[in-house]
């Protein structure tokens, strides 16, 4: 799991309350970061070694046996985990998969779409008549839609002002198309993107600097 959110209002929940109650925020501390351990293996871990690596003795022990008495944490056969995270661990993997399956399905049409050889009818001007014409779409080069990562590189390379997220999100969402026309190089639309936010930044003047500037003029003028 790549990250774990933690709830903002966990202290309307009746066991952390009663968790803060016994030990403060040494005790919340443990919990979140108990968390935070099982998150990172997205499965539950052995009890003893999540003990010796969160630093649990006599003292932070009796808050330990707290929280699995009020059924914060669960352990099983030597096992610590925590039952809410491991059901949002579950649903975020299934989310992942299908993620996963959408962008192949979308790749794999888009190969499937290219490789169609169609007809179009190309009016002939000297004759008045109407034949046609094969073209193969495998001698247009094929858009594959980048991943965000190459589009970060991209922009890192190139140092452009652009957020990859919101250009991959963007795209993503749209099918990857330019308005109604599928995209033929994502690499010049992030420029477009680049040029776009240039021009807003540049166009934008703070009221302070125009007053400061209006001044300057009006003092040139009196000498």
């Amino acid at each position: 799991m790549k990250y774990y959110l933690h709830d903002t209002n966990s202290f309307n929940d009746e066991k952390i309350t009663e968790l803060y109650i016994a030990f403060g925020f040494e005790g919340l501390g443990l919990f979140y970061t108990t968390l935070e351990k099982i998150a990172a293996q997205e499965k539950p871990i052995k009890t003893n070694v999540l003990k010796s690596q969160l630093k649990v003795r006599k003292k932070l022990e009796r808050c330990w046996q707290f929280m699995e008495e009020i059924g914060l944490i669960q352990t099983n056969n030597g096992e610590t985990y925590n039952i809410q995270l491991m059901r949002f661990s579950e649903k975020y993997q299934i989310k992942k998969e299908k993620t996963a399956k959408r962008i192949s399905e979308f790749r794999e049409r888009q190969t499937i779409t290219e490789d169609v050889t169609h007809n179009e009818l190309v009016c002939n001007a000297a004759k008045g008549k109407e034949r046609k014409v094969n073209i193969n779409r495998k001698d247009i080069e094929r858009f594959i839609p980048p991943s965000q990562n190459e589009i970060s590189i991209y922009i890192s390379e190139n140092k452009l002002n652009v957020s990859a997220q919101s250009f991959f999100d963007f795209y993503t969402a749209n099918g990857w198309k330019v308005g109604k026309n599928p995209m033929k190089d994502w690499r010049a639309t992030v420029r477009t993107w680049n040029n776009r936010n240039s021009a807003e930044k540049s166009a934008y003047r703070h009221p302070i600097t125009e007053i400061f500037n209006k001044n300057i003029e009006e003092q040139v003028k009196k000498f």
